[in-house]
């Protein structure tokens, strides 16, 4: 069962020749969800091949950086005459952040918008999977990341141990694997527990959005396969972090060792480390070595946690 992300804007503020502004695309299974929407997003999922057909629309607050590509979006989308509903979700300030958009197209579209504003800690049910939104820190705003949450999957079945028994390879397997007992025709009953393995964690990511390294992103992150987090500035502009809502890249390693999170991908870099975010990548390793500065178009798979301990430098990683 696959999964991936995309980060398609990886700029703090205001995009750079190198980077675009905050936009990341999370694809389960040939579902794709976006996180935010800033100047040009339309562009940067044409160009890394991002579908525009999905169904969700996450925000995580609302300064322009995470939202000004909304409306060239939406506009395209009526062009290509969509006619499926769009779910945008995000924090207190999405209804108003719709209304002052109306006078500039967004009434009339060819499809509806379905805007919901969502309650941190009220998980969002999907099938086989939920969004959690939690609380962030972010100078007073009203802001939320997200955190995909899957659920338990079954334990592995055992067939070879199937055959030995003499079970026939069939409906009788899959009963078994839901956990029924069954009984053979030579009247033997088969528990379960006989040939599945113990139930199995699902997997978890997170995107912090913008935020000071705060406790509900150590909660929210909790053994997550990949924490995406901001790393606005290095140590050198910590107090500059501390003043604007933002966390350093030694910060972010912090949350994500805390939670103990699996791998770690730094991204809304201010623009003086546009070019060259190695000095952050750097000084995060010092604290969570799996760690890796995104850039524009790099594309991160979550494997599940039994199907791989990798930690080594990740792909994607600049």
């Amino acid at each position: 069962m696959t999964l991936s992300l995309r980060l398609l804007g990886t700029s703090a503020s205001r995009p750079t020749v190198e980077r675009g502004v905050s936009a990341i695309a999370l694809v389960r299974e040939g579902e794709t969800m976006l996180f935010d929407c800033g100047e040009g997003t339309q562009r940067q999922m044409m160009r890394y091949g991002v579908s525009f057909n999905f169904g969700d629309l996450f925000f995580t607050h609302f300064h322009t950086d995470h939202f000004l590509g909304l409306l060239g979006l939406l506009r395209t989308m009526t062009l290509q005459a969509r006619t499926e509903p769009l779910r945008l979700w995000g924090p207190k300030g999405l209804h108003a952040m719709l209304k002052k958009a109306e006078g500039l197209g967004v009434e009339r579209l060819s499809f509806p918008l379905e805007a919901t504003e969502v309650v941190p800690g009220a998980s969002i049910p999907r099938k086989e999977y939920a969004i959690l939104p939690f609380e962030v820190d972010h100078r007073g705003q009203s802001a939320v990341g997200y955190a995909l949450i899957e659920e338990e999957r079954r334990g592995r079945f055992h067939p070879d141990m199937a055959r030995d028994l003499g079970i026939p390879e069939g409906p009788l397997w899959g009963r078994l694997h839901k956990g029924e007992v069954i009984t053979l025709d030579d009247g033997r009953v088969v528990d379960p527990a006989t040939l599945v393995g113990p139930t199995r964690i699902g997997r978890r990511v997170v995107i912090t959005g913008d935020t000071r390294p705060c406790e509900a992103t150590v909660g929210a992150s909790a053994g997550a396969d990949l924490m995406v987090h901001e790393a606005t500035f290095g140590d050198e502009e910590a107090a500059r972090a501390l003043e604007t809502g933002h966390s350093t890249a030694r910060e972010a390693a912090t949350v994500a060792s805390r939670a103990g999170a699996r791998r770690l991908v730094l991204t809304h870099f201010s623009a003086r480390y546009s070019r060259d975010p190695s000095d952050l990548e750097r000084e995060a390793r010092e604290v969570f070595a799996a760690t890796s500065c995104a850039r524009d178009g790099a594309e991160f798979d979550v494997p599940f946690a039994d199907a791989s301990d990798h930690t080594e430098a990740l792909p994607g990683a600049q």
